[in-house]
């Protein structure tokens, strides 16, 4: 049966692969010269490809690890093929480089799914390859494979650090985390998730012990407690834990690969007087709480194939009914956020290119009360979200909970592409859906897909002041 299933799974990445050079050569022939990014991109990476490794564009605010990695797979064609290094590093063989990442995005979520649903290995053989396939065409992560982005290749080596952490081999794992944080300095946040999930194992452990001992069958390891006595227990547990020389030597001993990474991140933050390299003044890091709500709804929306269902609705009306104040109180909090934490970026409102520009102008900004009638949406997204991770134990919950808070809320600009890691994260750990329910999502994805591409290919417009060819993307 496994050898069965590796056949099938080879020829999907094959048909996979061959498809996407078919798309990749439309967008190339319409598209040759960079475009939005790729400016800054294209440019640097080409530096690169001639030497100049001392050379930088202040305008570039990550570090350059989706050159380093384009060079070294380069500059071997260049020497074998006795080509110069201005033609092997065009801007089309830059933006095959992702593609070569999206099909390794393919083999690391499939490897992920077997890893992740090994209890329910039997009778799923359609339904992971079917899982691993629609994920790697999740329609704002793939979009990407076709420009020279930092997407795809951020993408990868957060899924591969992961794969590694949850085969335990955690130096392996902490290198590839470094490879990721040289991608996109955010990715430290999911570098730390990757060791925090090793520390919430030990906590759940200790949770377990403990009141199996006490006999409190309410306080399963696998709920997450609403109540305020239940958070009050929570908070005190951690605090103990966490406290106790002997658990503190024991998470030292496993995670100390991901301490020196994060030490040796604080170290160019200290240097560098901050996480952003280049222009700063358009990064600047804020509390924008509602950017968790806009998330929420995005992976409402792209879930709702394999997440929603009658009876999960009506398990939420029932929930309402039972703990009323509850969530009343949790919408008066939602509330006050949207009121008081809500920022908007410049680029948001000025550039019209982007998706979510007209989201925010056709949506929230078509009337002051809108940002606050969504709320009910927003606590419906928020609910079927922590839901969904009601078979996770309650520290690898809060722990996820945290690094999406930090990857999420600290962001002025709403930017789909910040959302692709934690949705990722979000689907790949939901118990593996029905083969009918992912075949809904793998429909629904390549139907985002084609629409997108066919309004970067054939939508174009151009600007007043530029004669430019101006195109939409996410």
């Amino acid at each position: 049966m496994e050898k069965f299933e590796g056949y099938i799974f080879t020829a999907l990445c094959s048909t996979n692969f061959l498809i996407s050079c078919l798309l990749f050569s439309k967008v190339t022939r319409e598209q040759r010269e960079p475009y939005m990014d790729e400016i800054f991109h294209v440019p640097q990476a080409q530096k690169y490809c001639h030497g100049k490794f001392n050379e930088w564009d202040p305008m570039i605010t990550t570090p350059p690890g989706l050159y380093l990695v384009s060079v070294g797979l380069i500059k071997p064609v260049v020497w074998l093929a006795d080509l110069s290094g201005q033609v092997v590093c065009s801007t089309a063989m830059l933006r095959f480089i992702n593609l070569l990442f999206n099909c390794g995005n393919l083999y690391l979520l499939y490897l992920l799914i077997c890893k992740l649903h090994l209890r329910e290995k039997a009778r799923t053989t359609s339904r992971r390859v079917l899982s691993a396939l629609s994920l790697s065409t999740f329609p704002v992560l793939y979009f990407f494979n076709f420009l020279y982005y930092t997407d795809a290749g951020s993408t990868f080596f957060i899924l591969f650090t992961y794969l590694m952490t949850l085969h335990s081999c955690h130096k392996a794992s902490a290198l590839l985390g470094v490879c990721s944080v040289l991608f996109r300095q955010t990715n430290i946040i999911w570098v730390a998730f990757c060791a925090s999930t090793l520390v919430a194992a030990k906590m759940d452990e200790a949770w377990r012990v403990e009141h199996t001992k006490k006999r409190d069958e309410k306080s399963s390891p696998s709920q997450v407690p609403l109540s305020l006595s239940g958070v009050k227990k929570v908070m005190l547990f951690t605090l103990e834990f966490l406290t106790s020389t002997a658990h503190i030597k024991a998470i030292l001993f496993v995670t100390w690969p991901y301490v020196v990474v994060g030490l040796g991140f604080l170290g160019f933050v200290v240097h560098n007087d901050g996480i952003v390299l280049g222009d700063r003044t358009n990064h600047e890091a804020c509390l924008n709480f509602p950017q968790l709500f806009y998330f929420f709804s995005f992976t409402l929306f792209f879930s709702f194939p394999v997440s929603l269902c009658f009876y999960r609705a009506l398990r939420f009306l029932q929930t309402l009914k039972k703990q009323p104040l509850f969530y009343l109180l949790l919408a008066g909090v939602f509330l006050l956020l949207v009121w008081k934490f809500t920022f908007v970026h410049r680029y948001l409102l000025a550039d019209n290119r982007h998706f979510p520009f007209y989201v925010w102008k056709r949506l929230i900004q078509r009337h002051e009360l809108v940002r606050f009638l969504l709320v009910p949406v927003y606590v419906f997204a928020g609910w079927n979200f922590v839901d969904s991770f009601k078979l996770r134990s309650l520290f690898w919950s809060l722990a996820f909970l945290a690094c999406l808070l930090a990857a999420t809320v600290p962001q002025k600009l709403l930017e789909f592409r910040y959302f692709i890691i934690p949705y990722l994260m979000y689907r790949l750990h939901m118990p593996l859906p029905s083969l009918p329910r992912l075949t809904v999502e793998f429909l629904l994805y390549t139907a985002v897909n084609a629409a997108t591409l066919y309004i970067f290919i054939s939508k174009t417009f151009h600007w007043p002041d530029s004669t430019a060819t101006q195109r939409f993307m996410w």
